[in-house]
């Protein structure tokens, strides 16, 4: 078996995913938890580094995601787009000189259309430079702020955010519909009624007159969910403007893939899959041999 050489981290707001490296490139282990960085505050970052050397290894960390921005370990600043996987290779933040260090952000300082990323870019950049995705691609990363990304010549040109995840959770627990969201949430057909809600526009009325079909015995309280589900997520893939059969990259894994894949078909778009977790180790790993960091 392979020596371990890195951790790669892939730290979000609720969520952080530790990959140990082998100095071979391939994976060896992965740690899955809820250390984000909301559960954490600025002064305990360098504990929980120290944990996991003292778990993995005394090993080169590369961090991307929310670990960068205000509310994490250290603010790192965005790089412009358009942006390569070798430009943020060439401007990490080196937290702890030569062993810990932070991948920057990516921004689009439009005041009509402003736009930031946090450790999208490195899944994004990282699939095409592995060849998981074309160099010319349109790529969609589900979560709870859907990303649209656009790629031209292998270089991050663009990209689109969605609060699509967030507002379904604001409903789940603010909302009117509190109380009607708690069915399943999968494709069928209470979904592709929603997707079908969702072509016809005006999302807002059409929120409400869920619960008023609910009150009024109309529809099944249990489908609301899923209708719901499918008019927001319909709604961000609707804003896209597809074309008739347009690929879509989606970098997503389980029931989400399935929903999103469902609703871009919907629209027209042909879907091919790509691992999240591949395109994001790709990228963590391509930044590290820019580096020459292979203990």
């Amino acid at each position: 078996m392979s020596k371990p050489a890195f951790l790669g981290i892939d730290w979000g707001t609720t969520n952080r995913r530790v990959h140990v490296l082998g100095a071979d490139g391939f994976l060896l282990t992965t740690q899955a938890d809820d250390k984000g960085v909301l559960s954490l505050t600025r002064d305990q970052f360098p504990a929980e580094i120290a944990a996991l050397r003292a778990r993995f290894g005394d090993l080169t960390v590369i961090a991307a995601g929310m670990v960068g921005s205000a509310r994490g370990w250290v603010e790192v600043p965005y790089l412009p787009c358009p942006v390569t996987l070798g430009e943020l290779a060439g401007r990490l933040c080196w937290v702890e000189p030569g062993r810990t260090a932070i991948v920057p952000g990516v921004a689009i300082a439009d005041p009509l259309r402003p736009e930031v990323m946090r450790g999208e870019e490195v899944q994004i950049l990282g699939a095409v430079q592995a060849g998981l995705v074309p160099p010319d691609a349109l790529l969609c990363q589900p979560g709870t702020h859907s990303k649209w990304a656009t790629l031209s010549g292998g270089t991050l040109t663009g990209f689109r955010t969605a609060m699509t995840g967030e507002l379904f959770a604001l409903l789940r627990r603010h909302s009117l519909l509190s109380g009607l969201l708690d069915g399943p949430v999968e494709p069928g057909p209470d979904f592709d009624a929603g997707l079908a809600l969702a072509m016809q526009g005006a999302p807002l009325g059409r929120l409400f007159g869920e619960r008023a079909a609910a009150l009024l015995g109309l529809r099944d309280p249990a489908s609301v969910a899923a209708r719901v589900s499918g008019l927001l997520i319909g709604g961000d893939v609707a804003e896209q403007g597809l074309a008739p059969g347009q690929p879509v990259h989606l970098l997503a894994d389980g029931m989400l893939a399935r929903l999103y894949a469902t609703a871009i078909g919907a629209a027209g778009g042909t879907v091919h899959p790509v691992s999240s977790q591949a395109a994001f180790l790709a990228g963590i790993i391509r930044i590290c041999l820019h580096q020459n960091l292979w203990s």
